[in-house]
């Protein structure tokens, strides 16, 4: 028996050797072996991703833990202090009856009557008497909404005599409440508003030209695409597509497959936003940590970066006006958006006093620029080239819209929402939204964003990977590159046909038939 004990005590020792000698191997690893990198200016997360440091206690989840929202002090505007916890939850959160706070305190009376003072209700939305706001469609339905039943009083009044109800065209009152309804050819849409029924859209088969008659419709392409025989797709002529993406680890160049990567520059800087004027062969990036906007040629052998601009720091979104040659950018820094001419330099302030701008597109065509904000007021919006005609395009159900691009042909403008893990299209007067791609594990942190063809193409931070969806409805996902530890940020696909001269071009229309507006040249900018 003791010849036995000093056996298993031999092997016990035995066993706390190895075991020492194997911690005492794994202790001399580098603490940072495996994790990535973060610059100054990114917040390290629990799970050991990066995200900026704006980003931290802005009550969204970028870290995909929750670890950015956590030992909060001081929350950002438009968002909710959660003091037992020390996290932030956001104001949408804030009295929607579900406790988001350990302690309730989002939910608490006292908290719902401050919080309604500084938060208005929509038009869409009825106002509680505590200040809490419900849709005006729950208005005397016989189930309080309101934690004090007041959407449920006073219901033999007539609801469309006050602003029409909410309704944008025909408010019709009912015995309880009310509801509203549109004219023939157009549909309701988020209970309230009325848009028109395009059917080609509803039926979303065409890639590019759509016919609608007598009940189906009819695909075509525009020229320089050929139609796939028996489907809506459209495929590019002339040359092979290819897609430029900025890393930390200088521009890589790959096809649309995934294939033939390879670095056009040794630049290392923080990856950001990327454009391309296509006519010239020449890319334009910048990065959010420095004021210099660097071009460089395709053409040249050496493919040696230049030194283009010096415009503002925290430069998040850049896009060519290839008709006109002009650059916009979208600064964090500024909080504005800016123009110059490729030709001169010659720089413009367009648009200021955004809240937390986020993107840019341009259609020189129509003469439109998109832009995108995050924050408590995340929006999209379009002006002119000149900086007139101000419009909104989306203002609600968006979060965190961090990339935007445009598929020309169809007049549709995309954006991929960071905080709704999302990919969404609008027409480009504001009607026919559409949710395209939902969380599919590859949207979680993304930043860069292009049409082409058939499909969206984005970048996402967290898996470092390039991926593409069918843009009618989200389905065939492929990841055609993993670029390891290579964090993709902007990206831009090379084609000539993503940037057509000034002449005849065919859109969509709202009735369904095919538009053919004449695109008159507009006059110098600068």
């Amino acid at each position: 028996m003791r010849a036995r004990t000093l056996e298993d005590a031999e092997q016990g020792m035995e066993h706390l050797g190895a075991f020492l000698l194997l911690w005492t191997g794994v202790s001399c690893l580098p603490l940072t072996e495996g994790f990535p990198k973060c610059t100054v200016l990114q917040f390290v997360c629990a799970n050991s991703r990066c995200v900026s440091l704006s980003s931290r206690c802005d009550a969204v989840n970028d870290c995909g833990d929750g670890s950015d929202e956590i030992s909060c002090w001081n929350c950002t505007n438009g968002s909710f202090h959660c003091v037992a916890s020390e996290s932030c939850v956001s104001s949408s959160s804030v009295c929607d009856g579900r406790p988001d706070c350990a302690d309730g305190a989002d939910e608490q009376l006292d908290t719902c009557t401050s919080f309604s003072q500084a938060q208005p209700c929509a038009r869409s939305e009825f106002t509680c008497t505590n200040g809490q706001c419900v849709p005006n469609s729950w208005r005397c339905d016989h189930s309080s909404d309101c934690k004090d039943g007041s959407d449920e009083e006073d219901c033999d009044h007539n609801e469309c005599a006050v602003n029409n109800g909410g309704c944008s065209h025909t408010c019709i009152d009912l015995p309880f409440g009310f509801r509203c309804d549109c004219p023939k050819g157009m549909r309701l849409v988020q209970d309230t508003h009325c848009e028109v029924v395009d059917q080609c859209l509803d039926a979303d088969v065409c890639d590019q030209i759509c016919v609608h008659s007598n009940g189906s419709v009819v695909c075509d392409c525009q020229d320089g695409y050929q139609l796939t025989a028996g489907t809506g797709q459209c495929r590019a002529t002339g040359g092979l597509a290819h897609v430029a993406v900025s890393t930390q680890e200088g521009i890589k160049m790959m096809d649309l497959s995934g294939s033939e990567e390879r670095n056009i520059t040794d630049k290392r800087l923080s990856p950001g936003p990327v454009s391309a004027l296509n006519a010239h062969n020449t890319l334009y990036w910048s990065s959010p940590e420095n004021d210099i906007i660097y071009r460089m040629s395709l053409d040249s052998g050496d493919h040696r970066p230049a030194v283009w601009l010096k415009a503002s720091k925290g430069i998040v979104g850049l896009a060519v006006d290839w008709i006109h040659e002009s650059l916009y950018w979208i600064s964090t820094s500024t909080r504005a958006l800016h123009m110059a001419s490729l030709k001169n330099t010659k720089q413009r302030l367009l648009i200021s006093g955004l809240s937390k701008p986020t993107a840019v597109a341009v259609q020189p065509l129509l003469g439109y620029v998109f832009w995108a904000e995050g924050g408590e007021s995340a929006r999209i919006e379009r002006v002119g080239l000149d900086g007139e005609s101000r419009f909104a395009l989306v203002v609600s159900f968006v979060r965190n819209p961090v990339a935007i691009s445009l598929d020309i042909p169809r007049g549709l403008l995309y954006w991929a929402d960071s905080g709704l893990r999302s990919i969404s299209r609008v027409l480009f007067d504001g009607q026919y939204r559409k949710t395209v791609v939902e969380s599919n594990g590859y949207l979680d942190q993304p930043f860069g964003l292009a049409i082409f063809e058939s499909r969206v193409y984005w970048s996402d931070q967290l898996t470092n990977s390039i991926c593409s969806a069918d843009k009618h409805n989200g389905t065939m996902l492929r990841v055609p590159q993993r670029l390891g530890s290579a964090s993709p940020a902007g990206l831009v696909i090379l084609h000539p046909l993503l940037q057509p001269a000034a002449a005849l071009s065919c859109l969509y229309s709202l009735t369904g038939a095919v538009s053919l507006i004449f695109i008159l040249v507009i006059p110098e900018i600068l």
